[in-house]
């Protein structure tokens, strides 16, 4: 059964716009993260975590709180504590004693979805997964892109990117999820980026407004050519054949498992 580790959709939503809670719940996403970090201006953010009050929304709730270093990391830890949540969203995650604070503190509860952001997070990303209470890793591209100075591009980001799947399956967690797609009018694009990011071994992709979520869970499932490759090639038999011109042998059929298995879960 799919549960909300296996999530590929996840839609952001200020915290301090109550009134779009709802309509993010009701968007499709597979789980809905609640920011109190980038989209809250400074102005409004201890106003926005006072009233903090997402109630029953019938989806799995995310609190994506102030980085460490802020004068927000601790009430936001307190305020996440108190919620219905089914994690804590860590921005710019690093190995520098806060993931070892949130083990000891209100929310040690709370498993935790870390964000790398950073070089530093990515040189530790191997040592942050593995690290207790984390869930999943998550690629911040953007904030990345502005620690390094590259251009927010595939080929600039294919080490980071390829880096965090390794470090997610080395810690045994769940596929990482994709950073977000910037356009929110362009569905052609921000499909192929799902499905860029498919191909390099991750489960998901975040996403900033809700007419990114159908293009992304279309991104993610394999297309017909996918599911009729996969089924020939588990009809071939178990011992090692050509199919369409290329060797199968248990290694494929492990891919070809794994593609019928996504198609089947319909996301």
């Amino acid at each position: 059964m799919k549960t909300w580790l296996d999530f590929t959709t996840a839609l952001f939503v200020p915290a301090d716009r109550p009134e779009r809670f709802a309509k993010a719940a009701a968007a499709g996403a597979d789980a809905v993260i609640i920011d109190l970090e980038d989209a809250v201006a400074p102005s409004s953010k201890a106003s926005a975590r006072e009233t903090l009050s997402p109630g029953q929304l019938n989806v799995p709730l995310i609190l994506r709180i102030n980085g460490a270093g802020t004068q927000w990391h601790a009430q936001d830890i307190a305020v996440a504590a108190q919620l219905d949540l089914v994690a804590i969203m860590l921005p710019k995650a690093e190995m520098d004693g806060t993931l070892e604070a949130l083990q000891q503190g209100p929310a040690r509860h709370l498993p935790v979805i870390a964000l790398i952001e950073t070089a530093r997070g990515l040189d530790e990303a191997r040592a942050i997964a593995a690290s207790p209470g984390i869930a999943r890793l998550a690629f911040g591209s953007i904030d990345f892109c502005a620690d390094l100075g590259c251009a927010h591009q595939r080929n600039a980001l294919l080490l980071a990117r390829s880096s965090l799947v390794l470090a997610s399956r080395l810690a045994g967690l769940p596929a990482p999820i994709d950073g977000v797609t910037t356009a929110i009018d362009d569905d052609g694009l921000v499909a192929d980026d799902a499905r860029y990011g498919r191909a390099l071994g991750f489960g998901g992709k975040l996403c900033i407004h809700p007419r990114q979520i159908g293009p992304v869970k279309a991104g993610y499932h394999p297309d017909e050519a996918e599911i009729a490759w996969a089924e020939k090639v588990l009809n071939s038999g178990d011992a090692a054949v050509a199919v369409d011109g290329a060797m199968v042998d248990e290694p494929v059929r492990i891919r070809a498992r794994r593609i019928l298995a996504l198609a089947a879960v319909g996301r």
